[in-house]
């Protein structure tokens, strides 16, 4: 009897998600329930009863691990998004379709994958991508996610629901911001899957670790060099890095009902390239007049820089990096790439190099 239940537990575990309706229970939830059954059957008999269910049950599981399907992937640990049972190519060609549909939604992508990592600590081992916990409505409220949960997180919803357990949020996310990239012109960057979802917001790590735009006494001082090193030195980059990722800055804009600041970096917010840098080195940047934070502006008062952006071009060690990127926009490319993948596996174990592009 035990048997002939373990080969309908193996069936379970090689059957895949859409085996099920929609009401149905979770196929782990399934799996669980049926084990414990057998495990109690089994304990209603002698000491040979019980190591029989210890070895056929060894057995069935290996049988379900030959073929792992989508909705079990999680079950062996291999967590949501194994490259195993998930096509990638197609997630990001769903993405993709959100940007061309709107170019103005690839810097918001970025910027979720972007703070979705940025919340590693090297000395306590805690935060990154790797638990997608930004979907939590604790971690959005964070002052530097202003805006998100109302903007990237509901877009990526559908794409979420579409391929359910068989994808994390985590590397729903952290995918987002390598397609927001290439779409919008930069370059196509190595990508790896298979982290595994936090269950609940206990893993949300404190406010105050991403970047602030400005610290100390208004305006760019030695203060916001300092800040940065403390905010990329947590998680482990040296100044190379800092100047690399922040050239992130080529897309998109401020909004004030989301940050308080006000404007684009560069005159093409949809088009990832080195310009920002060249920017920062060749305009005129002076203080804007208005009632708002204390931020940049150029003399036809189109663009804008925060305080922690010519704060690049005042630190010797950061300029020359400047002065690199601004000058060879494939060395910026390269250097970025190392940098934001770094970035987007802070803190994560288990991933496997998957193509998506």
């Amino acid at each position: 009897m035990i048997l002939t239940k373990l080969h309908v537990l193996s069936t379970l575990l090689c059957s895949g998600a859409f085996a099920f309706s929609p009401a149905s229970p979770p196929i782990t939830t399934r799996i669980a329930a049926t084990t414990t059954a057998l495990y109690a059957e089994s304990c209603a008999n002698d000491d040979n009863s019980r190591r029989s269910f210890l070895s056929t049950s060894a057995i069935a599981l290996m049988a379900g691990c030959a073929n792992p399907s989508t909705a079990n992937a999680g079950f062996f640990g291999l967590g949501g998004g194994s490259a195993g049972g998930t096509d990638y190519k197609a997630v990001a060609n769903d993405i993709a379709g959100i940007i061309k549909a709107d170019p103005d939604k690839g810097p918001t992508l970025l910027r979720l994958a972007w703070h979705s990592s940025g919340t590693y600590d090297k000395m306590s081992k805690d935060g990154g991508s790797g638990g997608g916990t930004i979907r939590f409505k604790e971690e959005l409220a964070h002052g530097g996610n202003a805006g998100l949960g109302s903007t990237a997180v509901v877009w990526m919803e559908d794409i979420k629901k579409k391929y359910g357990d068989s994808l994390s949020y985590a590397d729903l996310y952290t995918l987002g911001g390598v397609v927001a990239i290439k779409e919008l012109g930069g370059p196509t960057i190595k990508w790896s899957s298979g982290r595994v979802d936090a269950l609940d917001p206990s893993a949300v790590t404190p406010d105050g670790r991403l970047p602030n735009a400005d610290v100390g006494p208004s305006g760019s001082d030695p203060d916001d060099a300092t800040h940065l090193r403390t905010i990329f030195g947590r998680m482990g980059f040296d100044d190379q890095e800092i100047v690399a990722l922040s050239g992130a800055h080529a897309l998109g804009r401020c909004h004030t009902t989301a940050s308080g600041f006000d404007g684009p970096w560069t005159p093409t917010p949809t088009m990832f390239n080195n310009l920002y840098f060249s920017l920062l080195n060749q305009v005129k940047w002076t203080k804007r007049d208005w009632s708002g934070p204390f931020q940049y502006e150029d003399d036809g008062k189109k663009l804008m820089m925060l305080p922690t952006d010519l704060v690049l071009i005042q630190d010797d060690s950061f300029k020359k990096y400047v002065d690199v990127y601004a000058k060879d926009q494939d060395k910026f490319f390269q250097d970025f790439s190392k940098a934001f993948n770094k970035l987007e596996e802070l803190g994560t174990t288990n991933l496997k190099a998957t193509e998506w592009a």
